[in-house]
């Protein structure tokens, strides 16, 4: 807080929900499906799950470390371990966050419209005309606003009272509602094609290094890692956690959240014979394809797509409220800003830079591709070199307090020098060459 005294969790369970709540969002039940449906189901989920614990796991951990060492936001925990030399790697997280939230707020606005409607009208026949005229535009910059309005209400509440008390009541309520929607769609004729589909995997598109790319970038985004968020979190972290386990417990969660999904979206879309439409676009899966299978399934489609779009808006809402916290508390600690003017400042300057992308799909797919892949991607590189290189031994003896083992450490120290780093730099390079296509595109 901006009197010195920092905030804490009340609780563990507050943290691991608010951590899980971080990393479960749309990039589980949004990202995960339409990437598994254009790299070949069962091999890309088969590579996010190597790539998760190869990659993911280190440096979620090595964020948990900074952060609970230092007790402050990335910044003020970048230049605390390592001088002001490695200031920018702070900013990079706080800048990751920023665009990331900026046009996330737009796709969880679609997802909160698209739950109101089923609540009160339904979904649409023509899914396809429907969303093209709401996906862009001042509808979709209005919904943006209103969540984002959402967002910074519960930041500005703090930690205990604000994030904590969000994550304890919602996290529970996300996890009965995908596990009840995976439930209903295993009682519909023609969901076994839909499972053979997800599950299937071809060990040729395991070697294909797009796939590689894709899942990486995947686990990145769905675990909230290279932007600063599970840092921030742990920040507020008491010194008595076992941040191995903590990792571990928010990955598989993260993980069982996303395949999950996966085994709602696939067995429903092939029930129903829309399975055509699921690559149409990368955000057809879920806001073209789901909202025409609901529909063809008359009044129980509109019960069942609602509370599937319900559980949108809650992964989507604490998702974003990580994102914010990542700005605020950087403002809080490096401008002594108070936690409620922090919120509304940095939450109205990150709808202002929303408003692009609310009016252009090609301005979002540009920032998803300079966010989502670049600086992520970017930002864990940088991080593991960092700790695995900068820090050594002291993120061993960090990582030890509250019981971590120190041969499990060892291990992870090891992966964070010779095995993050060269996967990242693949993921990299063809992120690179993506971004640079997107810019010609958009400026062409």
């Amino acid at each position: 807080m901006s009197n010195g005294t920092r905030e804490h969790w009340s609780g563990g369970l507050g943290f691991t929900l608010a951590a899980v709540g971080s990393a479960v969002g749309l990039g589980n039940m949004w990202r995960f499906s339409y990437m598994a449906a254009e790299n070949g189901g069962g091999a890309f989920v088969f590579l996010y799950i190597v790539l998760t614990a190869l990659v993911g796991l280190p440096v979620m951990l090595a964020e948990l470390t900074l952060g609970r060492g230092s007790q402050k936001s990335p910044i003020q925990a970048l230049v605390h371990y390592g001088g002001d030399a490695w200031r920018p790697l702070g900013a990079l997280f706080v800048a990751a966050g920023f665009v990331i939230l900026a046009y996330y707020s737009v796709i969880s606005g679609w997802t909160v419209r698209y739950a109101v409607e089923a609540a009160l009208t339904g979904f649409p026949q023509d899914a396809g005309a429907h969303f093209g005229a709401i996906a862009s535009g001042y509808p979709a910059v209005a919904w943006h606003l209103v969540f984002m309005g959402l967002v910074s209400f519960v930041v500005s509440g703090g930690i205990a009272s604000g994030i904590e008390r969000v994550s304890v009541a919602l996290m529970p309520l996300l996890g009965v509602l995908v596990l009840g929607l995976a439930a209903y769609v295993t009682t519909l004729d023609g969901a076994g094609e839909g499972y053979r589909y997800y599950l299937t995997t071809d060990f040729r598109e395991v070697l294909d290094f797009g796939v590689l790319k894709d899942a990486a970038g995947q686990a990145f985004f769905s675990l909230s890692l290279g932007m600063g968020a599970i840092l921030t979190y742990a920040s507020y972290l008491g010194r008595d956690r076992n941040l191995p386990k903590e990792a571990l417990l928010v990955a598989a969660s993260d993980f069982g959240v996303a395949f999950i999904a996966g085994m709602v979206v696939f067995p429903l879309v092939f029930a129903l014979g829309v399975q055509g439409d699921v690559s149409a676009s990368t955000l057809g899966a879920l806001f073209v394809t789901l909202p025409k299978a609901f529909a063809q399934m008359g009044g129980i489609g509109r019960v069942i797509g609602g509370l599937f779009m319900l559980a949108l808006v809650v992964g989507a809402l604490t998702s974003a409220i990580s994102l914010l916290e990542v700005v605020v508390s950087s403002a809080i600690d490096g401008l002594g800003w108070a936690r409620r003017s922090a919120a509304w400042v940095c939450g109205g300057a990150i709808a202002l830079l929303g408003v692009p992308a609310g009016m252009s799909l090609d301005a979002l797919g540009l920032m998803d591709q300079i966010g989502g892949n670049l600086l992520l991607v970017l930002g864990g590189l940088v991080l593991s070199l960092f700790v695995g290189w900068r820090l050594g031994e002291r993120a061993l003896e960090e990582g030890e307090v509250g019981g971590g083992n120190r041969a499990v450490l060892r291990l992870w120290l090891f992966m964070l020098r010779f095995v993050v780093p060269p996967v990242l730099l693949i993921v990299l390079w063809y992120s690179l060459k993506e971004s640079a296509a997107l810019v010609i595109k958009l400026f062409s």
